[in-house]
């Protein structure tokens, strides 16, 4: 299998109120087609190291290769294209735009990287919504569809430009059981059926323990990153 991520060596230094190191010597690798879920406490450092991951923090030592690309040492243009081409974002609220409908907000990264006709883009946002069960919920505004449907919206958004890796910030973190368990099977079937790499920071135990693997911090080290049992 390909190797979708690769960190060597990350570290991280904060510097206020005093000079604290928040990650040291992170290592890891993540295959394509992964579902990896990131553990650990309040202040292990999990949330740090994801938005280095994600290429929105650029002030850390070590290297990370995206998708066989070199990230470390990029300008910050070059990092906002890759990040809009290769990358999608699912966090704990879904920042949608409440006045717009769910197809519009779902269309908006599309429209940025102008590779396809606005008409080319709308019927992609309505079959990602479709393949989600919202294709009912296209044309009303985020405002007025529900928490679970707001979430799932908010997948077919980070899905509309065919990202390699999908990383998620407590994806979970504001639904219900119900609405959790919806939101961990299309992460499941992306990983399984469509070859996507899910990486998700996670305080849910129930959800971390059916992905693939789970990468567990403390004191911003990585303390295991094990596969399943039944995977070794």
């Amino acid at each position: 299998m390909s190797i979708a991520l690769k960190a060597e060596k990350i570290s991280k230094y904060f510097y206020t109120p005093e000079k604290f190191k928040v990650l040291s010597d992170v290592s890891f690798e993540v295959q394509t087609g992964e579902f990896v879920s990131v553990v650990g406490k309040s202040g292990s450092g999990k949330s740090t190291m994801l938005y280095i991951l994600s290429t929105m923090d650029t002030d850390y030592t070590g290297n990370l290769i995206l998708n066989d690309q070199q990230i470390t040492g990029r300008s910050v243009n070059k990092l906002a294209a890759f990040r809009n081409e290769h990358l999608g974002f699912v966090f704990q609220f879904h920042y949608l735009l409440p006045d717009f409908t769910c197809l519009q907000n779902v269309m908006i990264p599309a429209l940025r990287l102008k590779k396809l006709s606005a008409a080319e883009i709308e019927h992609n946002a309505y079959e990602k919504l479709k393949t989600l069960g919202l294709e009912d919920q296209a044309l009303k505004t985020a405002s007025r569809i529900s928490g679970g449907q707001q979430q799932r919206v908010a997948i077919a958004r980070a899905l509309i430009n065919e990202p390699a890796i999908i990383m998620g910030d407590e994806p979970t973190g504001n639904l219900d059981s119900k609405n959790t368990e919806v939101v961990f099977d299309i992460f499941k079937q992306l990983a399984a059926e469509h070859n996507k790499t899910i990486i998700t920071v996670t305080h849910d135990n129930d959800f971390a323990a059916k992905s693939d693997r789970i990468i567990e911090m403390k004191d911003g080290i990585i303390i295991s990153h094990d596969r399943k049992p039944h995977e070794l």
